[in-house]
């Protein structure tokens, strides 16, 4: 008796995407880490000295974490109502941040109380932040106005009422101590001049603007508003210089790295996307639960923290470089013991002793092979493999086609066995690879069932959308079939233009030949 043959499954070659420096860079994170806050975090914010701390600003509270820390290492929660914008000064030892009753509110890092309480805002403050000279604050409220504090006095220097909508971002220039820019829901980004009066250049977005950021060298803006992600030449007076849509809802937040060659940006669609500031082509993207609402990438490019709309935050922390090269060096003598003796041709005077392989057999080859079609189809038919891997259901059914046996083992089945076989052949019968095989399966279906049809609404809807992807196939087909035509007449014209072309061509010569002979 022949030995039992396994089901050779149709192998497809798979796109995949393209492994680039930046895909392995991005992909060096370990598997996150996930905090749940009070509330939906609006802000993140590293210290920037180390140990690299970082504020998070959720519901009525400010937890401020370790690098490493999954608990809070310190609470600032004397707030009567949400807080938001928690953002440290460039030294790290204060922290300043605004709330719903207006108020602005400056701590010290080492203490609990705040050191300055600064009221001037009517309505919540949302944006908050310090210049580059550490003793001025900025911030932006619900009451349309930016305005401009100073540390020491806790007084208010000047109130800019230009915007006609709430301010909900900003950030200030690491160069210029005077310099801070302003993002609102009247579409429009404003830089302002402590000097001056009124703001010294408007920048339309076209959309409520979410999230503004300056590039350390002051030259580049970026602001980032609905599902566009713009970036502005300062420099020549507010030029854009390209605006990207790469996001499918709103983008809310916007971060670069350490080097200042990527941006980062994160949406409501659940995803972060990483650009290259030289191509700005989308290098790497990450995907998470839910929408996010802020991010954050530590100084050193160590650790990556979103801030999600339901209170969860996603920690990622990057894997250490020397346990892989410790790891690779201990896997190398294994390696080199494993080949050994590989490459050794037997001699004539060798005896050798060969080990049988033993065959490790799938549940449906072990059914197939005691002749159980039924069985062996169910097998193939459960969610994981006919999801994942529809070729090995496509595969059984075929050799299930080629033994004579498949008719048998589609018949006698009860409704919700005959719903999973229409699903699965409405949804893969368009697929190329698949076709074949399956209309010959959707043929004996309905062979089988038709006395039935009519007894089940959920059986009967199948059939229809099954009625439905072959119908649209046929169109799409006959489309392409008109396409392939046209394009067949517009090359035989071609064709028949360049025949005429290369005989005038000839008959011009002949004929200069003939003219050449007579007169000679």
């Amino acid at each position: 008796m022949a030995a039992y043959k396994p089901v050779v499954v149709q192998a497809c070659p798979k796109l995949g995407e393209k492994i680039t420096q930046d895909t392995l860079y991005w992909r060096g994170y370990k598997t996150p880490v996930q905090i749940k806050e009070f509330g939906a975090v609006n802000k993140i914010d590293f210290s920037p000295v180390p140990p690299y701390n970082y504020a998070v600003t959720a519901s009525s509270r400010i937890h401020i974490y370790g690098r490493y820390s999954q608990e809070p290492i310190k609470t600032f929660s004397r707030f009567r109502d949400a807080a938001y914008g928690a953002t440290y000064r460039d030294d790290g030892r204060l922290l300043v941040a605004g709330s719903e009753d207006g108020n602005i509110r400056l701590f010290d890092i080492s203490g609990r109380a705040p050191l300055r309480q600064f009221e001037g805002h009517t309505k919540p403050v949302h944006l908050v932040g310090f210049l580059s000279d550490k003793y001025r604050i900025f911030s932006g409220g619900d009451d349309y106005s930016a305005n401009l504090w100073d540390i020491p006095s806790a007084t208010e220097i000047i109130s800019y009422s230009e915007h006609a909508d709430y301010v909900r971002c900003g950030c200030a220039s690491k160069l210029n101590a005077d310099v801070f820019i302003t993002g609102s829901y009247d579409h429009t980004v404003k830089l302002f001049d402590a000097r001056t009066k009124s703001s010294v250049m408007t920048i339309e977005h076209g959309h409520p603007v979410e999230s503004v950021l300056l590039f350390p060298s002051g030259g580049l803006l970026v602001s980032a508003g609905g599902r566009y992600v713009k970036v502005w030449d300062v420099l020549k007076g507010g030029q854009l210089l390209v605006s990207l849509k790469n996001h499918h809802k709103t983008v809310t937040c916007l971060c670069l790295n350490s080097s200042g060659q990527r941006l980062l940006s994160g949406s409501l669609d659940r995803h972060v996307k990483i650009y290259s500031t030289t191509s700005y082509k989308v290098v790497h993207s990450f995907n998470y639960a839910t929408s996010i609402l802020s991010l954050a990438l530590s100084p050193e490019d160590e650790t990556i923290v979103v801030g999600m709309t339901n209170g969860v935050l996603n920690v990622k922390h990057r894997k250490p470089e020397e346990g892989n090269e410790k790891s690779q060096k201990k896997r190398q003598p294994a390696y080199r013991t494993y080949v050994k003796g590989r490459t050794y041709m037997p001699k004539q005077e060798d005896f050798c002793v060969s080990k049988p392989v033993k065959r490790v057999l799938r549940k449906y080859d072990k059914l197939l092979r005691s002749f159980q079609s039924s069985k062996a189809l169910d097998a193939v038919l459960e969610p994981p493999i006919m999801v994942h891997t529809p070729e090995v259901t496509v595969a059984v059914m075929q050799e299930l086609h080629r033994r004579g046996t498949l008719r048998s083992a589609l018949a006698g089945r009860d409704e919700k066995q005959v719903n999973l076989l229409l699903t699965f052949v409405a949804r893969r019968v368009i697929e190329p690879r698949f076709t074949p095989v399956l209309v010959t399966v959707a043929d004996m279906i309905t062979d089988i069932y038709q006395p039935v049809v009519g007894q089940s609404a959920i059986v009967d809807k199948q059939f229809l959308k099954l009625r439905e992807a072959i119908g649209k196939e046929i169109d799409y087909q006959e489309e392409l079939l008109e396409v392939l035509g046209m394009m067949d007449t517009l090359f035989a014209t071609f064709t028949k233009k360049r025949d005429t072309y290369l005989e005038e061509n000839k008959s011009n010569d002949l004929t200069e030949i003939i003219e050449t002979d007579m007169n000679g």
